[in-house]
């Protein structure tokens, strides 16, 4: 394995003081932005908002679309590209505009349409927009517009007739033509649409570009619910990697590594609440992706510990923590270096999507990799001084021959593995 030093003998636990205070500062300053903010910056995930369906004649331009947005004040709103198989994609013809909140009802939904469609409009638009777009035309004033017009000369029984050949008609555009219409010529392959048809059309329509296909409303009472099931599964998989080490290890193992992970998830939270960066679900991947690498880390580090715990059993556990630390440095350093440079790049080049995820990550690994032995080791260090102190555990015993490490007494000493 490559060693990017050569056999460091750094003295962790005996600054272990100066861990505890920079992470207390950390932990502080999060918390004085988060009661100054009043709580953390919640993104429309969570706060609820309206989810506009619109489908292009072409693949849009993202970046064009969120620009125009932000003209309408919609700066917040969340852009997704989806396939027909509703799978995300940059080469798609539909996008979900996710639109900040604003009222409730049917006045936020009229609210929400109007302002995506005035700013769509801005950027493609309809060639003649004294007239109306075909391409959000609805049966019933489609049918309108054919029964006052009478291409087809029917006169009695005009209206049901129209309707029919309406219903036909949009039905060709929505199927067909997944929604948008480009040529009106195109609707001579319908049933019933004759020459007469397609004119009155043209006259009294103009093609748009893109068309709305659906309009609904998720509720801040969703984003409530949202934000709860994210909490719990973030104390879930800490809950299953307590269990987990406390097997495979001790239980103040399990708590040691479970308290440096929560320890990382606050102060990636205060950076958040420092910079007014947005939580949204692709932060809340982040931050299970953060606990699940800070976590790997540590148990590196406990996994040598037990090693040497096994073999220096002359020598004070604080010590062998501080040499297994120093064992596995180039290996942390190394592992944990290529993965901040990538998450680094992805968030100085990854765009505004994102910005907040990367973020996220950047934070996560450096603080994250800090803690693995400048919290979680110290944590069993000091726990196993306060027993030893007190003899509150039950004496594991000593190698034949072998002497108890330090001032430690014998039941000061952390059982190795599979001697409990």
């Amino acid at each position: 394995m490559i060693e990017l030093f050569k056999e460091p003998n750094i003295d962790w636990m005996g600054r272990a003081k100066y861990f505890y205070g920079l992470s207390g500062i950390l932990l502080l300053a999060g918390l004085i932005s988060w009661v100054h903010q009043g709580g953390l910056r919640y993104g429309i995930d969570f706060k609820g908002g309206t989810n506009v369906d619109v489908r292009f004649a072409q693949p849009p331009n993202i970046d064009q679309v969120r620009n125009a947005l932000k003209t309408q004040g919609l700066g917040n709103s969340e852009i997704q590209a989806i396939s027909s198989g509703g799978l995300s994609t940059s080469n798609s013809n539909e996008v979900l505009i996710f639109v900040e909140q604003k009222g409730q009802g049917d006045q936020a939904l009229d609210t929400s349409k109007g302002q995506v469609l005035t700013a769509l409009n801005a950027l493609y638009g309809v060639k003649d927009s004294s007239k109306p777009d075909f391409n959000a035309a609805t049966p019933s004033s489609l049918t309108d517009v054919l029964t006052s017009s009478d291409p087809l000369g029917l006169s009695v029984n005009a209206g049901d007739r129209y309707q029919q050949l309406a219903k036909k008609i949009l039905a060709y555009r929505d199927t067909t033509k997944n929604g948008v219409l480009t040529n009106f010529d195109d609707l001579a392959a319908v049933g019933g649409v004759t020459p007469a048809v397609i004119a009155t059309l043209k006259s009294n329509y103009a093609l748009g570009s893109f068309a709305i296909r659906n309009v609904e409303i998720v509720g801040p009472k969703v984003g409530a619910e949202l934000r709860r099931q994210a909490i719990l599964v973030t104390l879930y998989a800490l809950a299953g990697m307590l269990v987990y080490i406390a097997f495979r290890f001790e239980w103040v193992y399990g708590a040691a590594a479970v308290l440096a992970v929560f320890h990382d998830v606050l102060i990636t939270l205060g950076f958040f609440s420092l910079l007014h960066f947005e939580i949204s679900l692709t932060v809340i991947a982040a931050l299970l992706t953060l606990v699940g690498y800070s976590m790997n880390d540590t148990i590196v580090i406990f996994d040598r510990i037990r090693e040497n715990n096994r073999l220096l059993r002359r020598e004070s556990f604080a010590d062998v923590v501080n040499k297994s630390i120093n064992q596995t440095l180039s290996r942390t350093i190394l592992t944990s270096g290529l993965t901040f440079l990538t998450v680094l790049v992805l968030f100085l080049m990854g765009g505004q999507v994102l910005r907040a995820f990367s973020f996220a990550l950047v934070v996560g690994i450096v603080v994250g990799t800090y803690s693995s032995f400048g919290i979680a080791a110290p944590l069993v260090v000091a726990w196993n001084r306060w027993r030893g102190q007190h003899g509150t555990l039950v004496s594991t015993g000593t190698a034949t021959g072998n002497k108890p490490r330090g001032s430690e007494t014998v039941t000061g000493r952390l059982a190795p593995a599979g001697r409990r």
